[in-house]
């Protein structure tokens, strides 16, 4: 059994649960989301709130940092941009009709999914929707984007691919590939019997892996929409993945973690200390660190699958984790 981490900070300033965290690309800042209303900015180098962003209407859905700004989304349908120095709002982006839930930063690309069942692309600097992707029958859920350097070789058209495809899951239990130029729906990965929870890209290359509330886990060929295998280790929904070095790591609400080859789907190997689902899951430097609904994260020898630490502190369900600087002494930033 691993031994017990202690917390190094404890970022407390929150009214509210603690919904996502996102580290900036140097590791230098922190951007929290929460049920309160508002996202903070912390230094991780001493613990300390930089800046408190307020002007959302309800609860932060989701939170990305980039160099220069913060990214957030909430239950009140706007995505909004800000000064990561000053704190200061700079794009309020409307058009969704219900919660928007994910939202993803990439190519100078702002892409989002919402509850109105509807994924959409933005221009980042001008907060203006671009494209508007439609033909789900349910929430969109989760999100994952391809540029299109990352698909070499793509037969299909070259102005298909031109802006890259992006990836929607929804609770309708499917998942839609898009081209990010046009806004068509170039194909529809049918095969889950139940929501589409979380996705992943391989990237350079074309394979999406998709978990559901089916308990299985699905490769799928995103040019050609053809299902190429199926995981079917799990005896709960699948709610977060990870892909690493050609390995899968699944983990569900049957209180595991499955790590499976993703060129063949075998099996490798079991992490099964959670007393709850495991609703968080992170990679880093051959140790694989898990969030869970009871409270707990713990730190697994990636090779192994052995217990190497759990750290204790929270006190309700852990959402997201993810590693900095600090985790280097074995220590990720936590958020539950």
């Amino acid at each position: 059994m691993g031994g017990g981490g202690s917390a190094l900070r404890v970022c407390a300033d929150h009214r509210g649960g603690i919904n996502w965290l996102s580290l900036s690309p140097d590791g230098q800042r922190l951007l929290t989301g929460s049920e309160d209303g508002t996202a903070r900015l912390w230094s991780t180098a001493d613990g300390q709130c930089c800046a408190l962003l307020q002007g959302h209407e309800s609860y932060v859905t989701f939170c990305q940092l980039e160099d220069e700004a913060a990214f957030t989304c909430s239950a009140d349908c706007t995505i909004r941009k800000w000064d990561v120095l000053t704190g200061q709002c700079l794009q309020v982006f409307r058009g969704h009709t219900s919660i928007v839930n994910r939202i993803l930063v990439a190519n100078n690309q702002l892409f989002s999914s919402s509850y109105d069942r509807t994924a959409r692309a933005w221009s980042v600097d001008k907060g203006q929707v671009a494209r508007e992707f439609r033909g789900h029958r349910n929430c969109v859920l989760t999100l994952a984007y391809s540029a299109p350097q990352d698909l070499p070789g793509a037969p299909c058209a070259e102005e298909a691919v031109a802006r890259g495809l992006l990836v929607t899951g929804s609770t309708d239990g499917t998942a839609k590939v898009w081209q990010v130029a046009s806004g068509c729906c170039h194909q529809t990965l049918r095969g889950h019997t139940g929501a589409v929870l979380c996705l992943v890209l391989a990237t350079p290359g074309h394979t999406a892996f998709t978990g559901s509330t089916d308990a299985t886990v699905r490769a799928w060929d995103i040019l050609s929409g053809q299902q190429l295998r199926v995981f079917q280790e799990h005896q709960g929904s699948v709610i977060c993945l990870e892909l690493v070095n050609r390995h899968v790591y699944s983990g569900s609400a049957d209180r595991t973690v499955k790590c499976s080859l993703a060129d063949t789907g075998e099996r490798v190997r079991t992490f099964a200390a959670h007393r709850h689902s495991v609703s968080a899951l992170k990679y880093h430097a051959g140790t694989l660190f898990t969030g869970s609904g009871d409270a707990r994260a713990r730190a697994f020898d990636a090779q192994s699958g052995a217990l190497r630490r759990v750290f204790r502190g929270h006190a309700f369900i852990i959402n997201c984790i993810q590693v900095g600087a600090p985790a280097l002494s074995g220590a990720p930033w936590l958020v539950g």
